[in-house]
């Protein structure tokens, strides 16, 4: 299932603020038909958290629905440590590459992307495509290397791709994305073919909550403060 299809159900049900016994049942309905599982449970989850999030109009509520989102994820009966999955890719070499075009097409529900360039066009394709089958994408990068020869920001934004621009004397030097808000990319690679084929980068992947909760967090204040 889609992300834009559950935002389409979800925002039919928000629209008046309240959740009627008729739209759960509804709700109920669709899940029971899709024989959803706990991947689109989470999903749905997500989507109706990021469409209250929108939703509201200042900064502050904001932030308490992020909260919201985080506590109730930390109420959720949590899964056994030893299945976080840790991955570790070096280059030179396509190891980090193929590391985030894995997480970029598998990617159903959101992408968030805090890098301090992108000029390697495989992952610049595979992000167009994720915004094509509907994913919901936001783009942090230095305004510096944004104006740089073969920076692919600009062709991101004319799809229309939100991205904000760190446009301080200091550079927005990260280099992490997070998936679903639920895995983390991220170290010392630059998301370039220099990267990939010549300089010695590193690239970690994880879906451990404890490191992915605080990227997600990160990202959220950067993306506020840039506005």
């Amino acid at each position: 299932m889609k992300a834009l299809e559950i935002d389409a159900i979800l925002t039919s049900i928000l629209d008046d603020r309240r959740l009627t016994p008729t739209e759960r049942q509804a709700l109920q309905a669709v899940l029971a038909e899709r024989r959803a599982g706990e991947a689109l449970l989470t999903l749905f989850r997500s989507r109706a958290f990021a469409l209250a999030r929108a939703s509201m109009k200042d900064t502050r509520s904001r932030e308490v629905i992020s909260w919201l989102e985080e506590t109730v994820q930390a109420l959720h009966a949590p899964e056994p440590e030893e299945t976080s999955r840790m991955e570790a890719h070096f280059s030179p070499g396509e190891g980090p590459l193929n590391a985030i075009l894995q997480q970029v097409q598998s990617a159903r529900g959101s992408i968030d992307v805090c890098v301090f360039t992108v000029t390697d066009d495989r992952i610049t394709r595979a992000l167009l495509e994720a915004h094509r089958r509907g994913v919901r994408l936001r783009m942090v990068s230095d305004d510096d290397k944004a104006m740089d020869p073969g920076s692919d920001m600009e062709r991101l934004s004319d799809a229309g791709i939100p991205v904000r621009l760190d446009r301080t004397s200091a550079h927005m030097h990260h280099k992490f994305a997070v998936f679903d808000r639920l895995r983390l990319v991220t170290g010392s690679y630059n998301w370039t073919r220099s990267a990939a084929e010549y300089n010695h980068e590193n690239v970690l992947v994880s879906d451990d909550a404890r490191l992915v909760r605080p990227f997600s967090r990160a990202f959220d204040a950067l993306w506020e403060t840039l506005d």
